[in-house]
């Protein structure tokens, strides 16, 4: 146990991480950043493992107070089609729509015809954990310490955060279609503006995959995720061979999937052909994903769906910086699924673990997160210090044997765009 809460710090990265130059025209390099950027971990010691920090993240709801309004999207490719939800964070305002989470309102059309612009502000694109919206406690505390200088958005998962599900097509923990076209959009809307992205859990594995799919032609410019799966076949596996992680947490995500299945239920009855009565019998995620995410899109096993949407590969396919925090005693997004000779290869990439933090906590004595911290200092160093155009560094992930007769290709199973 780390004494007092005093969390340990480690950085796993290549030999040579991703140059990089300051504004000022100073050199520096991707790691530098990170380590400057990150700061002590001192975690609140009454909460001293990840178990005590996860579950305090489920109690402790209360967050800074964030405003947003919506605008519901059509979704722009036919195989993906439906609608999706976007929650653009703004000014406090005084309406209230009782359907849509706390300090949310929809967008006029007047209002949302006029969004648009010139200006260089910082664009933040945010993806949330599972079945979760732009109201999670996780995500409002890091978009409160943004707030000032930037523009934040948070992409919700259809027939998430009162959202509505219009098609069949549901999301699942490799849906980047929506996220990429909110990209797109923004690069259209305002084109001058640096466009970045900050993944949670089940987003993190998301935006880590769509960061990989996308490979030099990513549009952002830099991306964090926190507490990411990265390989949810291990993840499922682990939960599923102890008392707790089958009995508590796949229970309680169990739970967690139901309801947005009862939150849906007239939209799933109209759309889709899930057994709506056999969803609301299961007791755990992986019944849960066996019944509807292997039926829906075609997986033979719940673990051959695990293994297409994990995100493990994708790390060696981005070529953006990239920045992943994890804890590494987090209970349910376990140590040993993250690809740490992945990050170890690609010196766009740096994976920042804690000793302490659980998942989605790293909580301080004084109720403040962790993360939230380190997320807006290495976004704030890529927005306003450390100059970058993608071409700095190049590199091959492309693992040939001897004879040239093979080669490896992290992306082999990437999405149809």
């Amino acid at each position: 146990m780390d004494w007092l809460g005093r969390a340990k710090i480690r950085f796993t990265h290549a030999a040579s991480p991703l140059k990089l130059e300051r504004r000022d025209g100073e050199s520096t390099d991707l790691l530098q950043v990170c380590e400057q950027s990150i700061p002590p971990c001192n975690l609140n010691p009454l909460l001293f493992n990840g178990h005590l920090q996860t579950l305090w993240a489920t109690v402790r709801q209360d967050a800074p107070p964030i405003y947003y309004k919506r605008r519901v999207f059509e979704a722009d490719n036919r195989k993906y089609h439906g609608t999706f939800a976007v929650d653009f964070v703004v000014n406090p305002f005084a309406e209230v729509d009782n359907f849509l989470p706390p300090r949310t309102v929809f967008y006029t059309d007047d209002e949302f015809q006029a969004v648009g612009s010139d200006d260089t502000k910082p664009q933040l694109i945010v993806l949330h954990g599972m079945t979760g919206g732009s109201y999670e406690p996780y995500l409002r505390h890091c978009i409160a310490l943004l707030r000032e200088g930037w523009s934040i958005c948070v992409v919700n998962s259809r027939g998430c955060a009162g959202s509505k599900i219009t098609s069949e097509v549901l999301y699942n923990a490799r849906a980047t279609w929506d996220f990429r076209q909110v990209v797109a959009w923004f690069k259209l809307k305002f084109p001058n503006r640096p466009l970045f992205g900050l993944g949670f859990s089940l987003g993190a594995n998301m935006l880590t995959n769509y960061c990989g799919e996308e490979g030099e032609r990513c549009l952002l410019k830099a991306a964090v995720v926190c507490s990411n799966p990265f390989n949810l076949e291990v993840v499922s596996r682990a939960l599923l061979r102890t008392y707790i992680g089958k009995f508590a947490y796949l229970r309680a995500m169990g739970e967690t999937v139901k309801e947005f299945t009862q939150n849906n239920e007239r939209e799933i009855k109209l759309y889709t052909d899930i057994d709506y009565d056999l969803i609301m019998n299961i007791t755990t995620l992986t019944e849960f994903d066996t019944e509807v995410h292997c039926k829906t899109w075609g997986y033979p096993t719940v673990f051959s769906y695990y293994r297409d949407a994990s995100s493990s590969d994708s790390v060696l396919a981005i070529k953006i910086p990239f920045l992943a925090l994890h804890a590494v005693d987090d209970p349910i997004a376990v140590d040993e699924a993250i690809p740490y000779e992945e990050f170890s290869k690609n010196p766009h990439t740096i994976l920042c673990t804690t000793s302490l933090g659980g998942h989605l906590g790293w909580f301080e004595p004084n109720g403040d997160r962790w993360h939230a911290k380190a997320v807006r200092n290495f976004l704030n160093k890529f927005a306003f210090d450390i100059e970058f155009d993608h071409k700095s560094q190049d590199s091959d992930y492309r693992m040939k044997s001897s004879k040239e007769s093979m080669s490896f290709d992290p992306m082999r199973r990437k999405v149809n765009t």
